[in-house]
């Protein structure tokens, strides 16, 4: 199969990186030691129509290929990586899952903000005894007439600061096909978002509280048998994680190419070096490697049109991996120099390091390859007797 870019897709390639270079270079790296949100480059998204890339037309997306949407995401995140975050809000993860499940006023409600660049969404999914282990989520919800009654609390949810509506999982019964969603907006009764906290990358996310929160019934985006629904959507956040940590990679392999040929040592450009020259060839290797794990991914869909599990599992636990190590391998090539904050590799490294926890860790998309492999389940629980 082809996995090269046909002409349409260059296209559109090359011109997404000429508006990002022009829009959003002059500020890019610079948004937290600003303490700001690029809300002016969520309109600018907006405006050049790259938000709502996969949703239906029919609730204002444009309903383009998923792999034009991780061409146009990889270079936006190539030139500025938290531009990169408005736009994955904008178009994977807990906007999916209120454009694929929710009612059409619901959509109609919150939609419209989202797509215009002037609202964020985001998950409130992992729990403090709750990270891989999803379905042990015990945050509850349980109708009351025409409202929905939350009670519990989320950690580690990327873009809380900044965001105004929360897809929340909820646990409306015992079991785990009682999982489902609900969505709630920043000042509903009873919701609290905690203070900014900063991840290792410097990005922020706050804790979610619920106490005896009341929302609407008709918020209701997924009332059962959510965990596994849910997880259709997952397989297209989880390619959105590889192709940042890949565009990231890819960014600070060009920088020390580029080094590599201009920085001397023992009156010799350090390209000449066999040490250089291997780096660099691993390097490329597993950065071509990356991108075609993700191109099969997002061109090979299952019957329902979304990536199939072990397809996507291969290409985000092969990608993050691979672009820590490119990373690594781009500051070292730049010596002292890389260490410092004069240049983006220490921060391209502290980034690409969180996404392989993100998004379902590296070693839980090892799991679900070996399951596919084995042709069974390998349950992590012990077993009860």
């Amino acid at each position: 199969m082809d996995f090269s870019l046909d002409p349409d897709q260059q296209a559109l390639r090359d011109s997404v990186r000429r508006m990002a270079i022009s829009r959003f270079g002059p500020k890019a790296y610079t948004w937290e030691d600003r303490d700001e949100y690029p809300w002016e480059n969520a309109r600018v998204l907006a405006e050049q129509g790259l938000t709502g890339m996969v949703l239906p037309e029919e609730d204002g997306g444009h309903a383009i290929p998923l792999l034009d949407a991780l061409i146009v995401l990889e270079e936006i995140t190539r030139v500025c990586p938290h531009t990169a975050d408005v736009l994955q809000a904008a178009n994977f993860g807990a906007i999916r899952v209120l454009g694929q499940f929710g009612t059409p006023d619901l959509k109609l409600k919150v939609l419209p903000e989202i797509l215009a660049g002037d609202a964020i969404i985001t998950a409130g999914m992992t729990e403090p005894e709750a990270g891989s282990s999803l379905t042990d989520l015990r945050t509850t919800a349980r109708i009351d007439g025409g409202e929905v009654v939350i009670n519990g609390s989320k950690t580690f949810n990327s873009n809380a600061p900044h965001a105004k509506y929360f897809v929340v999982w909820v646990r409306f019964g015992p079991k785990s096909s009682h999982i489902g969603a609900v969505l709630v907006e920043r000042g509903a009764p009873g919701f609290q978002v905690g203070n900014p906290q900063r991840y290792m990358s410097g990005e922020a996310f706050s804790m979610l509280y619920f106490d005896d929160c009341r929302v609407p019934i008709q918020n209701v985006i997924l009332d059962g048998d959510g965990f596994r629904r849910q997880m259709q959507i997952f397989n297209v956040e989880r390619l959105g994680n590889a192709t940042r940590a890949l565009a990231l990679a890819q960014h600070a392999f060009d920088l020390a190419v580029a080094h590599a040929l201009e920085r001397r040592q023992f009156d010799r450009p350090i390209a000449e070096f066999q040490g250089i020259q291997w780096k660099v060839a691993d390097m490329k290797m597993k950065l071509d490697a990356s991108r075609l794990l993700i191109y099969r991914a997002a061109t090979e869909l299952d019957e329902n049109g979304n990536p199939l599990l072990i397809n996507t599992s291969m290409a985000k636990a092969f990608t993050n991996q691979a672009a820590f190590e490119v990373a690594s391998e781009a500051l070292q090539i730049f010596g002292g120099y890389g260490y410092s904050k004069e240049y983006p590799l220490e921060y391209i490294l502290r980034r690409v390091r969180g996404w392989m926890i993100a998004g379902g860790s590296v070693e839980m998309q090892k799991n679900k390859i070996a399951e596919e492999v084995f042709g069974r389940r390998f349950p992590q629980r012990p077993v009860r007797v």
